[in-house]
């Protein structure tokens, strides 16, 4: 196990998954403009040999969102900029090299909600709790909560949530589909680990298809989305490490699926 710590993020390495501990546990996580830049370039340059990534938050919480003490005296064009900045940053996490899993403790609101959104697997533990109070403060989602959490619960669910201030619990995010996997207080980040070694010991091209294919697919027309699933079949097929695993399974190499 390798570490890189500073002071933003704390970056553990066990083998081929990457743990990423947000770092600002007196501030409850929240966003900061560095942080943000920060977990961009981490997701940007993690190392060749890490094959799935885990992003969960120090202390109590996940993350609280934005660090409103930065919004003062912005303008008009300095905030989109700082929309599409942290943009950039959660296509990093949702489109990089590896699949990643979000856990979730305590808060997880505004944009700590849209970071959890950009993840592809996440496990809740039962203090999550979730909201987005940019209604009540004024403002607009702008960490691309807009596509991620409408897709995630239905649009009216989350215009409900930011109009009235509605929080939900971790059962209720839950049932709404925020949250793939429920676990008890502090088994998250071992279930997670869990989740990760089976992605890690998946084929590349396999999570490369399901991560960047399957979302524009589910963006494209019936038609189109089923030209897109064919050439990534294709492509996925004539892999040599998927020609691998097809003979050892046709060997019997390899376990049948099961109920587990």
């Amino acid at each position: 196990m390798s570490i890189h710590s500073s002071e933003l993020l704390e970056i553990h390495h066990r083998g081929a998954i990457a743990e990423i501990a947000i770092n600002r546990e007196a501030k409850r996580n929240a966003l900061s403009d560095p942080l943000v830049r920060a977990i961009r370039d981490c997701f940007e340059n993690l190392p060749e040999g890490v094959k799935a990534a885990i992003i969960y938050g120090k202390g109590e919480h996940f993350c609280a969102g934005l660090d409103l003490s930065e919004l003062r005296e912005r303008g008009t064009p300095e905030s989109m900029h700082h929309s599409r900045m942290w943009h950039a940053a959660f296509e990093q996490v949702q489109f990089g090299r590896v699949p990643v899993i979000a856990v979730l403790h305590g808060a997880v609101i505004g944009g700590g909600l849209e970071l959890a959104a950009a993840a592809h697997i996440r496990v809740a533990e039962d203090s999550a709790f979730y909201g987005l109070p940019e209604g009540q403060r004024g403002l607009f989602v702008g960490g691309g909560g807009s596509v991620r959490i409408s897709r995630l619960i239905g649009v009216a669910r989350m215009a409900d949530m930011m109009l009235t201030g509605r929080v939900l619990s971790a059962e209720e995010g839950h049932q709404a589909g925020i949250s793939q996997y429920a676990t008890a207080a502090g088994k998250g980040l071992d279930k997670a680990r869990e989740l990760a070694e089976r992605i890690a010991g998946n084929a590349p091209m396999t999570n490369y298809g399901v991560m960047h294919v399957l979302p524009r697919i589910h963006d494209q027309s019936i038609q189109d989305g089923l030209m897109t699933e064919s050439l990534m079949a294709a492509v996925a097929g004539s892999d040599p490490d998927t020609k691998r695993r097809l003979a050892a399974f046709l060997d019997h190499k390899q376990n049948k699926v099961k109920p587990a």
